[in-house]
């Protein structure tokens, strides 16, 4: 095995959605002056905070499923990350409702189809929720060390645990299948 392969299996953690950004990073980044001004405008748009968590839950589903409005009535300015990403980082560098747009549009470049639907019942337990999730998407090309043919279609899971303050996620935990995830992208 190669010092790369080793570098790369040390790397596989469970934060799949993760490894999407950071592809999504170097292969996707919006280049277009629309693409940045839909991405101001939809951070910065005021929308009142949802006020349950389940209806909270409800908007951070329909936010990974492209609807990047949802963010601002959601996500607290103070929102981070906690994510094993493939390149060491532990998401701390993901800040905020613009962070998480960025983020979350770069993911979909990669697979911009990507579906998230609930598996079971969310956990809401005082300041803290947490959702099990099966993702699929039609691989659209551009993943760093992927064999896998544009139009590979992949489904993964993964459970998202989230801290709730003043109405607004605040921390996000992510662990997802990255195994199951890059080798369905013929990735290892």
């Amino acid at each position: 095995m190669t010092t790369t392969a080793r570098n790369r299996m040390r790397l596989l953690v469970p934060a799949a959605l993760a490894a999407l950004a950071i592809s999504a990073t170097t292969a996707a980044a919006p280049t277009s002056s629309a693409t940045t001004a839909e991405h101001t405008t939809t951070s910065q748009s005021h929308q009142p905070p949802a006020k349950s968590p389940k209806a909270m839950l409800d908007a951070w589903l329909r936010l990974w499923n492209g609807d990047l409005t949802q963010a601002s009535g959601i996500i607290s300015p103070d929102f981070t990350v906690h994510a094993a990403l493939l390149d060491g980082g532990d998401g701390s560098s993901i800040r905020g409702a613009d962070g998480l747009v960025a983020w979350i549009a770069q993911t979909r470049a990669a697979f911009p189809d990507l579906r998230f639907s609930l598996q079971i019942d969310p956990l809401v337990a005082g300041h803290r929720a947490s959702v099990r999730w099966t993702a699929t998407g039609t691989y659209a090309d551009g993943f760093p060390g992927a064999k896998a043919h544009p139009g590979t279609v992949v489904t993964f899971t993964g459970t998202d645990t989230l801290r709730i303050r003043n109405g607004k996620f605040v921390e996000y935990w992510l662990n997802s299948d990255t195994l199951q995830f890059l080798t369905q992208l013929h990735a290892l």
